[in-house]
């Protein structure tokens, strides 16, 4: 049976579209769906949350275990959220989709933990340990996501009436969206850790 990668194109390829609408947003004039989103902010941010887990693997993995095949599809689950965030804003999808803003904090999160999931627990055991493992992470990172929102956008902002709400409800969300993750990559590791 042949071993299925994600080539290392997939992630790079994800990069350069972030990066790409990073800067359209940034420095082309006259869009009104960017203004006061803090895109020099992510257009500095983005990129490097993006290259910090390949940055990481290399530095405790690879460079220990030069024949240790990068995992470019966990690369890419974590680098995809940036990616959707910044295409929604594109696509002016926060304001004209009500659902929007929800379905991503659902479904980046799902992304962002399955990705760091399949990067960090390769040897955790038992499997309900992996579920609670991404899901506290994805909690943390839910939470430590909102203060960063709050910081940048809520308390000078005019969403300072409706901030409380949202915010449980994206924490919830992003908690849910790990939730799920961690079953997922319990599921995905299940068959690597019976044959090692």
């Amino acid at each position: 049976m042949t071993s299925r990668r994600c080539p290392a194109w997939v992630p790079l390829a994800v990069l350069l579209l972030t990066v790409g609408q990073l800067a359209v947003a940034e420095w082309v004039p006259g869009i009104d769906r960017f203004a006061d989103k803090a895109f020099g902010a992510r257009l500095v941010a983005y990129p490097l949350l993006m290259l910090l887990a390949p940055t990481l693997w290399w530095l405790l993995v690879g460079r220990r275990d030069r024949f240790a095949p990068p995992p470019y599809g966990a690369f890419t689950l974590v680098a995809l959220p940036f990616l959707v965030d910044v295409t929604g804003n594109s696509l002016d999808l926060y304001d004209a989709v009500v659902w929007w803003d929800d379905l991503n904090h659902f479904a980046n999160w799902l992304l962002l933990c399955a990705g760091i999931g399949l990067l960090v627990c390769r040897r955790v055991q038992p499997g309900w340990a992996v579920v609670l493992l991404v899901t506290g992470l994805g909690a943390a990172l839910a939470v430590g996501w909102e203060l960063g929102e709050w910081f940048t956008f809520i308390r000078h902002g005019t969403e300072l009436d409706t901030a409380y709400e949202d915010t449980l409800g994206d924490e919830a969300l992003g908690t849910l969206g790990a939730l799920v993750a961690g079953f997922a990559v319990r599921r995905a590791l299940r068959g690597s850790v019976l044959r090692a």
